[in-house]
């Protein structure tokens, strides 16, 4: 590179932690204020010296997110069947033990590659949408499986729309939420037959936190079907905390007392239905484990986003904004 261009080029991981709050931000909080056009403070070192500058996006000549393992073709169910509670990323409390509560993972029927289980449209440049932004897959992301597929993706910041992005902080630290939506086009009734998949129909595994290794299934209707798609706040029946617990532990900092829910912030997770039932109300379901139904106390998908982010694809579609792309190549070929 020649260091007299004055320009800097920088990699920042998305499960990046920050020194100050390694706890509670993370590189999914930093990639949506970049997109939110909020101002960063970049500090660079070198040659002994220290440079300081406040950047927006818009500034930076060139900002791409790319993903080495997204858009899994669903996920799984996660229960404890020991004592306590474990520190892990698939609880925002810590999950307790004695299969007192589970927490899921996956939008079920809406997901991409549950509607081309056999990928035959889906494959190395098919255009999609990251984080509303017009994007590309790359390839197959890492410890792909043709049982388990997930995909490579990558799309300009510039483009992408803050409330499909952003961090989630769990009990083990912060995490990374990104949305993406494709267009399956209906090329022959086998294609046809993955687009009609209903929840009832795609399996979740359930497995113990402790080892991840599936031991019950079940299927996605037990997640979405008859639910609440959206968490619901009565500031009627608010409780009057000193700290309101809600403010300080919501995974995506969508809540303010005297405000309510950001919905553009709030990813419809549960997890303020735990911390405060009396003011927060939402159905999330039960999973089958064994003879009993755990209560799901936390889901790390979000249901009506994701009909959000299809709903904005189609828009694009109709519009002639988004064009159907040939794959260049198969994928896991």
């Amino acid at each position: 590179p020649n260091e007299r261009l004055g320009i800097v080029e920088a990699i920042v991981y998305g499960t990046s932690r920050s020194e100050l709050s390694p706890g509670k931000y993370g590189g999914g909080h930093l990639f949506r204020e970049l997109v939110e056009g909020k101002e960063v403070e970049v500090e660079v070192r070198a040659g002994g010296k220290k440079f300081m500058k406040e950047v927006r996006l818009e500034e930076m000549e060139l900002a791409r997110i790319f993903t080495s393992r997204s858009s899994f073709r669903n996920y799984m169910a996660f229960v404890h069947g020991g004592k306590g509670r474990v520190k892990t990323i698939f609880s925002v409390l810590g999950l307790r033990g004695r299969l007192t509560e589970a927490s899921v993972s996956g939008c079920g029927e809406l997901n991409p590659l549950e509607n081309d289980p056999k990928l035959l449209t889906v494959g190395i440049g098919t255009r999609i949408l990251l984080n509303g932004a017009m994007g590309y897959i790359m390839g197959v992301g890492t410890r792909f499986s043709k049982e388990k597929p997930n995909l490579s993706l990558t799309a300009d910041m510039k483009g992408m729309i803050p409330k499909f992005m952003g961090g989630f902080v769990t009990s083990a630290g912060p995490e990374c939420i990104t949305s993406v939506a494709m267009a399956i086009p209906v090329l022959n009734e086998e294609v046809f037959k993955g687009l009609k998949v209903r929840d009832e129909e795609v399996e979740l595994p359930i497995a113990d936190v402790r080892d991840r290794v599936p031991f019950e299934h079940t299927q996605y209707s037990k997640v979405w079907k008859g639910v609440d798609l959206k968490v619901e706040y009565l500031p009627s029946s608010c409780a009057e905390h000193k700290a309101c617990p809600v403010e300080r532990k919501c995974p995506t900092g969508a809540f303010r007392k005297g405000k309510g829910i950001d919905l553009e912030r709030c990813f419809d997770c549960g997890t303020c239905i735990q911390l405060c039932p009396s003011s927060f109300r939402g159905k999330l379901g039960t999973l089958p484990v064994g003879n009993r139904e755990v209560p799901i106390t936390l889901r790390q998908s979000c249901r009506r986003k994701a009909v959000e982010l299809a709903e904005l694809l189609k828009k694009k579609i109709l519009e002639g904004e988004f064009l159907l792309s040939e794959p260049l190549q198969p994928l896991g070929g």
